[in-house]
Order: C-alpha cells, then sequence, then structure tokens
C-alpha cells in the first residue's frame, strides 16, 4: 500500500468518526473557535489601540493648559476623555502663538456637552489652518459652512450628527458641564450650520463653536485677571479677562518642542506642554501593561483549555470505539495506523475550529471597534493584517495534535483479542 492510498485511508477513518460523534465533534470545534477567535482579537485589538493612540492621526504636536498631568491635558483636549486640569490666561496663548517656533496654535474653551458629546469653543484657524493629516482639512458636507463669530452657530462632527439625527439647520441647547445632566441645561439657542466630513479622529464627535460663545453663556464666570467677570451682551470682553481650557500646538520642528518643553515645564510654574502627544498616551499603555499580561494569559489559558476539550472529547469516545479498533487490526491495520487517525482527527478538529475562529475573531473585533469608536472617535480596521491571524490559527492547530496524543497512545495499546471478544 502506497503512501497516498494509506492517507487516503485516514482521511475515511477520520471523516466517518466525526459524522459518528457529530454533537461533541460540532461541541468542541466551538470550544476552539472560541480560544482561537479570543487570542487573535486580545492581540489585534491590543495592538492597533496603541497604535491609534500612540502614533494616530491627531494633527498636532503638543498641548498646552494648566499645570498638572501631561496626560490629562491629552485626554481631556485631543481624545475628550478626561475633565479639564483648570484654565490658562488668554495672554498665554498669545504668546505662544507669537513665538516664532510655533507654526499654529488654536484655543479650546470647554466646560459643556450636548446629549454627552463635548461642545469646543474655537477659532475659525481649526476649520482653515489645521489638517488631521497631512494636506488634509475639516470639510463641511452638504454644502454646510463653518460658524461665524459671535452668531451662536455650530459645526458638529459626522458622528455626532450620525448618532443625534443632526443635521445643517437644526437648533440645539447646550448643557453645562462635561457629562450630560437634563437639569443643567442653557438658555443658549445655537443653530448647526454644517456637519463636518468624516475624518475617522476623534474630531467626529465633537461640537465646535465660536470662542466667545462660551464665554458668553449664561453662569460661565472668567477669572483671567483674578478677579471674576462676567461677560455682558454687546460689550467687548477685555482679552485679560479671557482664560482657555487648552492651546493646541503644531511646531515647525521637533527642536521647538524641546525647547518649549524646557522652558514651560521645567522652568515655568504657570502652564504644562503635554509633548508630544503620542509620547504622552504611550506611558499611558506602558503603566497599564500589567493588564495586557493579564488578558494574554487569559487568552493563552482559553487556547489550554479548547487543547483540553479536544483531549476529553476523543479520549471519551475511545471506550465505545475499542471494538472498532480492535477489527481494523484484525484485518491488518498496523498500531500506527490507529495512532495516526486518532492524531489526524484531533488536527482536524482543532483546524476547523481555528478556521471558525475567524468568525468569531471578526465577532468580537467589530464590537470592540464600535466601542472604541463611540467613546473617543479613533477607528479601528477590522482587516488590518496582524500576525497573530495566521500564527495563533496554526498554534491552535498544532497544540490540537498534542491533545490528541494520549488518546492516540490509548489506541495504540488496544488488545485484539479481547476487544474482539463479543462480551468485550
Amino acid at each position: 500500500m502506497n503512501l497516498l492510498e494509506k492517507l487516503k485511508n485516514l482521511i475515511f477513518l477520520v471523516k466517518r468518526s466525526l459524522k459518528q460523534h457529530a454533537l461533541s465533534t460540532m461541541i468542541t470545534v466551538f470550544s476552539v473557535a472560541l480560544a482561537t477567535g479570543l487570542t487573535m482579537a486580545v492581540f489585534s485589538i491590543q495592538h492597533q489601540t496603541r497604535g491609534a493612540f500612540t502614533g494616530g492621526r491627531v494633527g498636532f504636536d503638543a498641548v498646552l493648559g494648566a499645570r498638572g498631568s501631561q496626560l490629562q491635558l491629552v485626554l481631556n483636549a485631543v481624545y475628550q476623555l478626561e475633565t479639564s486640569p483648570g484654565n490658562i490666561p488668554w495672554a498665554l496663548y498669545e504668546e505662544v502663538k507669537k513665538d516664532p517656533r510655533v507654526e499654529l496654535a488654536i484655543p479650546y474653551a470647554v466646560g459643556d456637552n450636548y446629549f454627552g458629546y463635548r461642545i469646543v469653543g474655537t477659532t475659525g484657524d481649526i476649520f482653515t489652518r489645521f489638517e488631521y493629516q497631512m494636506g488634509k482639512h475639516l470639510e463641511v458636507m452638504n454644502g454646510g459652512r463653518f460658524f461665524d463669530p459671535l452668531q451662536k452657530e455650530a459645526v458638529i462632527g459626522s458622528f455626532v450628527a450620525q448618532k443625534l439625527g443632526l443635521k445643517a439647520g437644526s437648533t440645539f441647547k447646550p448643557y453645562h458641564g462635561l457629562f450630560f445632566d437634563p437639569s443643567m441645561q442653557h438658555e443658549e439657542v445655537f443653530q448647526i450650520v454644517g456637519v463636518l466630513k468624516t475624518t475617522n479622529t476623534p474630531s467626529d464627535r465633537v461640537i465646535w463653536i465660536p470662542i466667545d460663545d462660551v464665554y458668553r453663556m449664561k453662569g460661565h464666570v472668567l477669572r483671567g485677571t483674578g478677579k471674576e467677570y462676567t461677560a455682558k451682551q454687546g460689550v467687548e470682553i477685555p482679552d485679560a479677562s479671557k482664560e482657555v481650557s487648552a492651546v493646541m500646538l503644531k511646531f515647525h520642528s521637533p527642536q521647538a518642542g524641546f525647547m518649549l518643553d524646557q522652558t514651560i515645564n521645567r522652568q515655568g510654574k504657570v502652564a504644562t506642554l503635554a509633548w508630544p502627544i503620542g509620547k504622552v498616551m504611550a506611558e499611558l499603555f506602558d503603566k497599564m501593561g500589567w493588564v495586557t499580561k493579564i488578558l494574554t494569559l487569559v487568552a493563552y489559558l482559553v487556547m489550554l483549555v479548547a487543547a483540553g476539550s479536544i483531549l476529553s472529547s476523543l479520549y471519551n469516545t475511545l471506550n465505545e470505539r475499542r471494538r472498532e479498533f480492535a477489527i481494523l487490526r484484525s484485518l491488518g491495520a498496523r498500531r500506527s495506523t490507529v495512532f495516526s487517525a486518532i492524531v489526524l482527527e484531533a488536527t482536524a478538529i482543532a483546524g476547523m475550529g481555528s478556521v471558525v475562529g475567524y468568525g468569531v475573531y471578526l465577532a468580537i473585533f467589530s464590537i470592540a471597534a464600535l466601542v472604541v469608536r463611540q467613546q473617543t472617535g479613533v477607528v479601528m480596521d477590522v482587516i488590518q493584517f496582524h500576525p497573530s491571524l495566521l500564527s495563533v490559527p496554526i498554534g491552535m492547530t498544532i497544540l490540537g495534535a498534542v491533545s490528541g496524543l494520549v488518546p492516540a497512545i490509548k489506541a495504540y495499546s488496544t488488545d485484539v483479542a479481547r476487544n474482539l471478544d463479543p462480551l468485550s
């Protein structure tokens, strides 16, 4: 009997066994699919989230804000995930704006929301000069336009428009605070004059309004001079009284960031410069590294449990298959044939589970990507390749083959005479 015929016979035996034990096979395949899909998802999600937050498209080099945590500044101003650490005087914004090392400085004033979506007061530079990616500006779709200062107009991100059903011409009343509270609604009514094209950045989750309109909302008090100042309708606000929550900065060169870091963070006592943004976010992921290790360990343990389920499934069927193996042996089948059939069956179950695991991976990753986008505006790519998409299924298949060794050894040692006995 040549090698090809032996392989055909082995495949026949495996297919026959899988059909005979279809229910247990399907359950085992499903457990392997869950293990494989979960493990691939863990590695891919970890890789993409770190890449998105540490090297993603934010368009700025640094964030200037109140004295405090650099991480809090970045999370608040870039990703709208934190509260503001405080305000800095308008004069500081003007000073850094005029610095020859600074290419672009855009002020942000926050403190309000609309159904949980952050309202950011800023200047028109965010639409005309800011590039969220090289050569790409924020654009308004469907014939809309950017807001005019002091007109109580707003431009909203595409995600906000999609989730809240808003469009150009819609009106809304902001709510005080960064988190939605129905009792904190402002009296001012803003009209939406434009909806931004999708950028797949945190900007998609923002409602932009003129910065002076933030100052003039009822209940807002300015303390730029150290004394409280309440803006009055029709009266120009003195620059000395103005404050900003953060200033988004883009430098002419990396050296500019280094020098300003020395001046502001190490020598100054008024403000904090979060620079570079990617490094600040990388430190967050480094601090949370223990979470990554735990998730990885859990993924590996789930794979071991799946391998154990293959071993258990095959081992538990051996008693009812002893007579079958004995008959095969009496018809001339070698011990090695029986051994190979069991190992091949375990490999087949693990292989099928690994293939189905891609479906589990797509489901888990899609849900995770949806949550991340809703919370941060960061978009993850479900079809982006990661080495685990190959290594995990291959590893699971090999692990499945190894798990088949124990039942294979037991089948190998089947006593022909005793198991052919009708009473056995």
